[in-house]
């Protein structure tokens, strides 16, 4: 069997959907039956659009509810927000609704944007809520991961300005308020193909992607470490006084407090082209250590290259919410033609996302000892939250479940 040329690569990678690592439905996963309701109403705000469900029994908002989306590519989905909102483990849209809340979900034109301009778009959405609510219940303003820091920017950017925003909840769910991980082996992968299919790269080092992960390459030979663009959105945060003052803070994280992780270990492979034209390429989970070999990569029209890596700890087993990342690559170099040669195995799925500790704001993500903390034992203030809820098991990144949203809906105002 002959080896592909470089020109039916790019044809073949550049036909198919980009691979991006974000919750989502799997490339075999069928579809709801279920559509999403129409909407009551559409707002078309500056930079994205806010689709309005009312309350039973509601002529028009009388209690909003605002969930901004999290990261992903592209413009926002009403249809994805159902999916993960309503037709995943708990109605969570239906069961809002029946007890009185209005729904607004809130959605950007551009998803991997940097969080500050999508911020300006929350910002115009909480304005536009209290100038069509009725009566004088005030707001609750959050959101799914990365909408968790566009809204907490939003709330605080206002106070600063001296606008009433009339919210008294913030809350987040499995937001990254530390930083979030992509393995530093697929990062690599994603740079290394770009001259085949840049999409996979792009997603990595766009705005939003740079400012949310803890840990950062922007080309397969680079040294992790903190974005610049990442340490810009920090010094945001700090300007802005870091979090709003008038609401009550609560949030909610996908993984537990008892500092046990998953099954996942250190140093092991998680992904093996089998194909001819991946055939040596390997890539591994994160291990802690001096020149640690994170990823061998090999594409047939590539240099076989190795990356390796120094003091970053065992993040990818770490208690938090997961993110199939390394199972999202296999299913999209598995979806290509076999003719391509890419055919790939994986042993592990999924890494740890979002921490646990970065969830609820409680410690970093530099040491094993801050990762794997039991956060039942620690001090809740020294966490920005003023209250927060973690899962009984480590579980996908904003999965929706009762045991979380009947929590956080027992606290909307």
């Amino acid at each position: 069997m002959s080896e592909p040329s470089h020109e039916q690569i790019v044809s073949e990678l550049r036909d198919k959907p980009p691979i991006v690592l974000s919750p989502g439905p799997r490339l075999d996963a069928q579809r709801p039956s279920s559509l999403p309701l129409p909407p009551s109403t559409v707002w078309d705000l500056p930079g994205g659009t806010a689709w309005v469900y009312y309350g039973e029994g509601n002529t028009g908002l009388v209690r909003p509810v605002i969930f901004a989306d999290g990261f992903s590519m592209g413009p926002s989905e009403l249809e994805f927000s159902w999916e993960i909102m309503e037709f995943g483990d708990y109605a969570l849209i239906s069961e809002l609704r029946r007890r009185g809340h209005d729904v607004i979900l809130l959605g950007y034109q551009e998803r991997s944007a940097s969080i500050l301009d999508n911020s300006r778009t929350a910002r115009a959405a909480i304005l536009r809520a209290i100038e069509e609510r009725q009566g004088d219940t005030p707001l609750a303003v959050g959101g799914f991961s990365m909408g968790g820091l566009v809204t907490r920017h939003a709330l605080a950017k206002l106070e600063t300005e001296g606008v009433d925003h009339q919210t008294a909840l913030y809350f987040s769910y499995d937001s990254p308020h530390r930083g979030a991980w992509i393995p530093i082996a697929l990062q690599a992968f994603a740079h290394y193909i770009k001259d085949l299919d840049s999409r996979f790269s792009d997603q990595i080092n766009s705005p939003a992607a740079q400012q949310l992960l803890w840990r950062h390459i922007e080309g397969w030979d680079a040294t992790p470490g903190q974005s610049m663009p990442r340490a810009a959105f920090l010094a945001e945060m700090e300007a802005v006084g870091q979090w709003p003052r008038r609401p009550r803070l609560i949030g909610v994280a996908n993984g537990v407090a008892n500092g046990i992780g998953t099954d996942v270990r250190a140093g092991e492979l998680a992904l093996e082209g089998k194909g001819l034209s991946v055939l040596g390429t390997k890539l591994y989970t994160q291990a802690p250590g001096p020149d640690e070999l994170v990823a061998k990569l090999r594409v047939v029209t590539l240099k076989a290259n190795e990356v390796r890596t120094n003091g970053l700890p065992s993040i990818d087993g770490a208690p938090g919410g997961s993110l199939e990342g390394f199972g999202i690559l296999a299913d999209g170099l598995n979806a290509l033609s076999p003719l391509l040669g890419f055919k790939t195995d994986v042993r592990i799925r999924s890494h740890c996302f979002v921490p646990a500790v970065s969830a609820v704001d409680i410690r970093g993500l530099d040491t094993d000892e801050e990762l794997y903390a039991d956060i039942s034992t620690l001090p809740e203030e020294d966490s920005g939250l003023d209250e927060f809820k973690l899962a009984s098991r480590n579980e996908g990144h904003t999965l929706v479940t009762e045991e979380l949203c009947t929590w956080l809906i027992d606290r909307l105002p």
